[in-house]
């Protein structure tokens, strides 16, 4: 039977850090187009930190039923705009992981402050009721967001790792790659349901994980 207290549990300690890891995730490649020249992020009203503005229906659901995958409505760009498209759309897409990245280093130091602040703090006080369940999910924080930037950087279209590879090939190449965006959403399905996509992220977040905890 399912354990209803526990997922209930899961998703409460997992909401704050996946909301803002996916949240900043898109800011950060809306704000880095908007710098290179692309105002379309910002007249689709998508340079906020509400995440209400970025939150995809399915994706949501998805996360809730898996606790694992989700996933954002996707910042829309135009590389037209951009002086050198690839390159421009490169910078962009790693914008995001990049902030993922940043937002565990950030999870990570709020740890170090909770654990100081807690030393000598005793069980069964109002303090150490706020400060554990803090604890858990800032750590949380941390392995989500490695978890966001390594499951973006695959580069599989549409995954934003896949406008990293297209930059360093020849157009001709790079345009049929990114042709296979259409397709890509289902091979990261076959990837999760299979536990592909988990053996390729999870030593990445555990190693990092380990990394920052230390």
């Amino acid at each position: 039977m399912l354990d209803f207290p526990r997922v209930a549990q899961e998703i409460a300690l997992l909401l704050v850090p996946v909301l803002m890891g996916i949240t900043f995730h898109e800011v950060a490649h809306g704000y880095v187009a908007n710098w290179l020249g692309d105002p379309t992020p910002r007249l689709a009203g998508r340079l906020t930190f509400n995440p209400i503005k970025h939150l995809d229906p399915f994706g949501t659901l998805a996360f809730l039923l898996t606790r694992m995958i989700g996933w954002a409505k996707p910042i829309p760009v135009n590389p037209r705009y951009f002086r050198d498209p690839a390159r421009g759309m490169m910078l962009v897409a790693l914008a995001g992981p990049a902030m993922n990245v940043v937002l565990a280093v950030c999870f990570a130091l709020v740890i170090r402050l909770v654990e100081y602040a807690a030393m000598g703090v005793l069980p069964d006080t109002v303090a150490y009721r706020i400060f554990e369940p803090l604890a858990y999910i800032c750590a949380a924080g941390v392995q989500v967001n490695i978890a966001l930037a390594a499951f973006n950087l695959i580069p599989i279209p549409p995954l934003d790792g896949s406008n990293v590879l297209a930059a360093f090939l020849p157009p001709h190449l790079a345009a049929r790659y990114m042709d296979f965006g259409r397709w890509g959403f289902f091979l990261i399905l076959l990837l999760a349901v299979t536990g592909l996509l988990g053996t390729l992220i999870l030593p990445v977040v555990r190693f990092a994980s380990r990394l920052l905890l230390l």
